[in-house]
C-alpha cells in the first residue's frame, strides 16, 4: 500500500498536517492537492483542535523540509483548458480550504518556501522560518506567472512591492530578510522550526478557542479573505446559542407554532 502524500494527526489541541513527499521536496501535483484538501477537512473536524501546524517532510539525513512549489513536470503537460481549470482553479479551492480553515493555522519553514510552497505558507496565518530557508515567488523565470494566490493573498498579506521584488525582480530572500519584510513571523536556527511553532501553538491553544475563532473570522472580514459567509457564520453561531432556536425547533418537531422569547 502507497504511503499517504499527507497526513492529518492530533496531538492534544494540536492538529499537525504532514506533506510527505520529501523525494519531489514535497512539490504539489493534483494527487498532493486531493491529498491535503482531505487532511485540511479532518483538522477542521477535529475535536479539541485548536492550533493547526503545517509541516513538510525533508530526506532523512538531508533536510529540505516544507515544499518547493508546484511540480513543473505535473502541470507542463496539461492543455491550456486543463491547465487553468485543474490546476489553477482547484489549487485556488485548496489554497483557500487552508486559509480559511477556522483554527488559526502556523507553516513550519524548515526548508525552501518558492513559489507555490511560499503560496501554501501564506495562506497560513503564521510563519517560523529558520534561518537557511529561502522564500520567493520565481515563476516568470520559467514562463509562467503565481497562480495559487501569489499576486492576491501575498500583496494583501505583505504589500505589493515586497511581491513586485520577488514576482517581478525576481528576489530571493533569506529567512532573516523575509523576517523584515514581514513575509515571514519568527526566524530560528536551522534544525529549531518545529519546535518553535509547537511551543506557539502551545500557547495560543491556551487562549479562550472560540474567541479565538471569531477573532480570526473577523481578522479575515477585515483583510478581505472572507465576507458573506464569515458574516453568515458569525451571525449562525450567535443565533445557535439564543433560546429563539431551542423553541423553534422543539415547535417544529412537535407541530406546533413557536412561542419565541427573544432569550
Amino acid at each position: 500500500m502507497a504511503e499517504p502524500l499527507v497526513t492529518f494527526e492530533q496531538d492534544g489541541a494540536l492538529g499537525i498536517v504532514t506533506l510527505r513527499r520529501p523525494e519531489k521536496f514535497n512539490a504539489l501535483d493534483i494527487p498532493m492537492l486531493r491529498a491535503l484538501e482531505t487532511a485540511l477537512d479532518a483538522a477542521e473536524m477535529a475535536e479539541g483542535v485548536r492550533v493547526v501546524l503545517l509541516r513538510g517532510e525533508g530526506i532523512r539525513g538531508k533536510g529540505k523540509g516544507f515544499c518547493a512549489g508546484g511540480d513543473v513536470e505535473a502541470w507542463a503537460r496539461m492543455s491550456a483548458a486543463d491547465f487553468q481549470v485543474q490546476w489553477v482553479r482547484y489549487g485556488h479551492r485548496v489554497f483557500d480550504r487552508l486559509a480559511r480553515l477556522r483554527q488559526p493555522t502556523i507553516a513550519v519553514l524548515s526548508g525552501h518556501a518558492l513559489g507555490g510552497g511560499l503560496e501554501l505558507a501564506v495562506a497560513c496565518d503564521f510563519r517560523v522560518a529558520e534561518t537557511q530557508v529561502k522564500l520567493g515567488f520565481p515563476e516568470t523565470s520559467i514562463g509562467v506567472v503565481p497562480g495559487w494566490s501569489g499576486t492576491q493573498r501575498a500583496v494583501r498579506r505583505f504589500g505589493a512591492q515586497t511581491v513586485r521584488r520577488m514576482a517581478l525582480g525576481g528576489e530571493i530572500f533569506l529567512a532573516p530578510e523575509a523576517l523584515a519584510l514581514g513575509i515571514v513571523d519568527r526566524v530560528v536556527a536551522t534544525g529549531k522550526a518545529y519546535d518553535e511553532a509547537r511551543a506557539w501553538a502551545e500557547k495560543i491553544a491556551e487562549r479562550g478557542p472560540l474567541a479565538t475563532e471569531a477573532a480570526k473570522l473577523m481578522i479575515a472580514v477585515a483583510e478581505g479573505e472572507e465576507s458573506a459567509a464569515a458574516t453568515e457564520a458569525l451571525a449562525s453561531g450567535f443565533i445557535a446559542l439564543t433560546g429563539d432556536l431551542k423553541a423553534g425547533v422543539d415547535a417544529f418537531k412537535a407541530k406546533q407554532k413557536p412561542a419565541f422569547s427573544r432569550s
